[in-house]
């Protein structure tokens, strides 16, 4: 796509863009920054495997965004037998109706972003902190735009006893939705929540899903993040995911990203204090003409803290699968040790991967290492398998299932582990 395209939807946006009664100023501001930056198109490093731009252009009118729905239940999209605090996002807009909180309040408090920027101190003071207006055009679009959002806060040491299920939902089973969500989350010294996140769409119009989110960990806390990407409609998704760690904190994240006409995730970890420790695992089952893009940046700021980084992905189909993952050491953060690793398994002649690990290191003392394979199954293995009177297609079954399933094991939540093996074994067609 020529740059002047990008500029003419840039332009549009911009001419339709709604009013609002919240954060007037942050969002004036990110509305410049946007025209400043324009959508990305096939030139900008960054999306240049991506072309969410032209997917907008040839399928979305931009002119509208966040509709209203009629939704009267969810209980076909929840996660079955999974006791948890329920958040429901329809069209970006929180739904206090379908959602479900069961933790007592002095455990958690979960409101409408929009009223907490306007009651709550701890949210106007982490708002728009940690997404960055100055490079993504899509996060910046998404300070200009959000509608409601979720406002997520646990007290001081404080261990909510039930997850939080974000339910993301999109309505387009009458017209073409273009949504814009927000989410912030604060964790305070000593606290602890497992939070996961699931994105479904409703009908067979066209979907955008522009998501943004802060999550802030402060000392000695502990997030277990966990997002499901398992969308079977026509969903054109790009989320923009901030976490920020202080000291002594830990986090462990997981993606997985099965369905989706195009997904691309940007995880953007800050880890701001000595002594963190971090974990990222993401698994991508691509087939069909799906595209999932995932684009993750860990940067040590301060010295003393440890990640591991892991993505695994199976391409079959016409599918495109994408890895570019940096990891940064800042010249202060002596004494880290930071791994990254990306293995791809390519099980199709039309199915293509595209892998980038990058390291940038500043300090002197420090432990580092990245890595990235791409091929097809070890034909050895497949053989001994075959050889034991195990059919070719259950053969190749076993042999991609135990590569994925690796990625699960430091999930914690019985039924939330089960749950995603089910996915996996489904996608895979384990049938031994």
């Amino acid at each position: 796509m020529s740059t002047s395209i990008a500029r003419d939807l840039t332009t549009e946006i911009i001419e339709a863009q709604p009013t609002f009664n919240v954060g007037t100023e942050l969002r004036n501001e990110a509305w410049t920054q946007f025209k400043k930056l324009g959508l990305p198109g096939t030139k900008h490093e960054e999306y240049r495997f991506t072309p969410v731009t032209r997917h907008l252009e040839k399928k979305f009118n931009l002119s509208k965004s966040n509709p209203d729905s009629n939704l009267s239940s969810v209980a076909d999209y929840l996660i079955p037998d999974l006791d948890a605090n329920v958040v429901v996002l329809v069209n970006g807009r929180f739904n206090a109706l379908l959602s479900k909180v069961v933790s007592l309040e002095s455990e958690i408090t979960i409101t409408t972003l929009s009223e907490a920027l306007l009651n709550n101190t701890v949210a106007r003071a982490h708002f728009n902190k940690y997404v960055t207006n100055e490079s993504d055009a899509f996060a910046v679009w998404n300070s200009a735009a959000w509608q409601e959002g979720v406002f997520i806060h646990v007290p001081e040491n404080t261990s909510v006893n039930k997850p939080v299920f974000i339910l993301q939902l999109n309505d387009a089973s009458t017209e073409q939705v273009v949504t814009q969500t927000r989410i912030l989350g604060v964790l305070e010294k000593g606290a602890t929540v497992s939070v996961i996140e699931k994105s479904d769409s409703i009908g067979n119009e066209v979907v955008f899903h522009n998501f943004a989110e802060e999550w802030v960990i402060k000392e000695e806390a502990h997030l277990e993040y966990c997002k499901i990407q398992n969308d079977a409609g026509k969903i054109c998704q790009v989320s923009n995911s901030v976490i920020h760690q202080t000291t002594s904190s830990k986090l462990n994240t997981f993606t997985l990203t099965l369905n989706g006409q195009l997904i691309r995730n940007n995880l953007h970890i800050l880890i701001d204090g000595e002594n963190c420790e971090s974990h990222f695992y993401g698994l991508y089952l691509l087939n069909g003409n799906t595209l999932a893009d995932n684009h993750t940046v860990v940067d040590h700021k301060k010295p003393n803290s440890f990640s591991n980084e892991m993505y695994k992905g199976v391409m079959d189909g016409n599918s495109k699968g994408v890895f570019n993952g940096k990891i940064f050491v800042r010249p202060h953060a002596q004494k880290t040790n930071a791994f990254q690793s990306n293995r791809n398994i390519i099980i199709s002649d039309n199915a293509t991967v595209n892998t980038k690990p990058q390291l940038e290191i500043w300090a002197d003392d420090v432990k580092c290492s990245h890595g990235c394979t791409s091929g097809q199954l070890d034909e050895e293995a497949l053989f001994y398998l075959r050889s034991r009177g195990i059919s070719e297609t259950n053969a190749k079954a076993m042999l991609l299932y135990a590569f994925a399933a690796e990625v699960l094991q430091p999930i914690q939540n019985e039924t939330l582990k089960s749950y995603l093996d089910q996915l996996i074994a489904d996608r895979l067609q384990k049938n031994f």
